[in-house]
């Protein structure tokens, strides 16, 4: 029996499009753009000035705190400006501008396809690796990998979760570096279990990726059987309901055990990390390769030319698609992300970050929404939960600003997956009202707890 949540989940179409689409190496633009606040944390401080040259792989932006990363180049060329840009969400950002002149890499990184296979025993050269070559999680949260895998002393974790599921429709690129590079997503987790001392490794994959499951479960053996270092490695078939991919979801399938309110992963022993980031920690430990380009999936039914690019960190989002041939006339949003937990591109000017996985055009018939009727207490939200809450009664308390009882009634778990709005026969903008709320909550939780000036 295929492995699944215990609570909620939908089933959406899953619009895989895009599948057959082997990755493509987009060609570089003649600028870029990068972003200084593209890791969960504090913005780096950017170390370069206009006028200064920089190469593929340098530094041009330096941690600020903790929970901050390295932000490299990925691009040579001049330095045109350093100052605020507005990012996907519209929002003004610190940027580097730098006009391309070459292709020339910093020394040290090997560009060569060549696998590296053999496991460093040197626990803190793997993590300073991981942290100097700007590792963050690509699975949504773009937390720094080195803080996840230093968890507190006081916590011990006993298993590594890979996250393969790609539960959202229509997104394809984990799955597309699952067939294309499946050995050294395997690398990566074998790095990252060393560095955790943990004995098992599981990688979640949802049943309808067939294709992905065998090139993986192929890697696996290959590498245990051939190489020290691979053992307690394992492919799990997941089965396909949505959000499967979700971080506590994902926990409860593989592991049976719970996250509690406001908990986190390592709480119950479990480090969880997406495919690409483990792709990503490969190419920072075995080819000392800043994370300074990802794979993105461009898609939609209104969209002619579906694709999955490799594409420099930095890239205007219009130079993808007009390369693809612009922007279809029947295409009403972009989006970055999935339908489900994907949010809307204010500004096509603006440049990909390290967590963006996708490009996708919706048309104005996908993305109108049907009139809002009264609620009907039909109890489908709740069931479509998956974290076990009430979206009906967090509706009615957060129309009504009652902070305490959306608290006692745990707002602050919504994981924002769209499951209630999913499944609402009264088309009441669930997801759009808790999220608020959900927001507001957080902050007076935290207050309590902020050092008295």
């Amino acid at each position: 029996m295929k492995k699944t949540f215990s609570i909620g989940g939908v089933h959406p179409d899953d619009k895989k499009i895009s599948a057959g689409c082997a990755i493509e190496v987009l060609p570089t633009p003649k600028k870029v753009y990068i972003s200084m606040a593209q890791h969960l944390g504090g913005p780096a401080k950017a170390t370069v000035a206009a006028g200064d040259k920089v190469k593929t792989g340098q530094v041009i932006g330096e941690p600020t705190g903790f929970i901050s990363a390295f932000v490299h180049s990925s691009v040579t060329g001049t330095v045109k400006s350093v100052g605020l840009r507005k990012d996907l969400a519209g929002i003004p950002v610190i940027h580097v501008e730098i006009d391309v002149e070459d292709d020339e890499w910093m020394d040290g990184i090997d560009t060569t396809d060549t696998i590296v296979r053999e496991i460093p025993q040197d626990t803190k050269f793997i993590l300073d690796r991981i942290r100097n070559n700007g590792v963050v999680g690509l699975g949504g949260a773009t937390f720094p990998t080195n803080v996840k895998l230093c968890p507190p002393p006081d916590k011990k974790a006993d298993i590594l979760i890979l996250n393969g599921a790609e539960c959202e429709p229509y997104l394809t690129s984990d799955y597309r570096i699952m067939l294309e590079k499946s050995e050294q997503i395997v690398i990566g987790a074998a790095l990252m279990k060393h560095v955790l001392g943990v004995e098992r490794v599981v990688i979640g994959i949802e049943e309808n990726k067939p294709e992905a499951i065998a090139k993986m479960k192929e890697a696996v053996a290959s590498l245990a059987a051939g190489t020290a270092g691979y053992s307690g490695i394992e492919v799990m078939t997941l089965k396909k309901k949505y959000p499967q991919g979700g971080e506590k979801q994902l926990i409860d399938a593989v592991t049976h055990r719970q996250v509690k309110s406001m908990g986190l992963p390592i709480d119950v022993g479990v480090v969880v990390q997406n495919v690409a980031t483990s792709l990503a920690v490969y190419e920072a430990v075995q080819k000392n390769k800043p994370l300074i380009d990802n794979t993105i999936t461009v898609t939609g039914e209104c969209f002619p030319k579906q694709s999955n690019l490799l594409v420099r960190v930095g890239t205007p989002l219009s130079y993808i698609v007009d390369w693809l041939g612009g922007i279809p006339e029947t295409a009403a949003k972009a989006v970055s992300g999935g339908p489900m937990m994907g949010k809307a591109i204010a500004n096509m000017d603006a440049a990909t970050l390290k967590g963006t996985s996708s490009i996708l055009f919706l048309t104005e018939e996908q993305t109108k929404r049907k009139p809002e009727t009264n609620c009907i207490r039909c109890g489908k939200c709740a069931e479509a939960c998956p974290m076990g809450l009430e979206p009906f009664l967090l509706n009615k308390l957060a129309k009504n600003r009652m902070y305490d009882e959306l608290e006692e009634n745990a707002v602050q778990d919504c994981i924002e997956c769209g499951c209630c709005l999913y499944s609402c026969p009264a088309n009441i903008p669930l997801l759009d009202i808790i999220r608020i709320a959900k927001g507001d909550v957080i902050r007076i939780i935290r207050s309590r707890t902020a050092p008295k000036k």
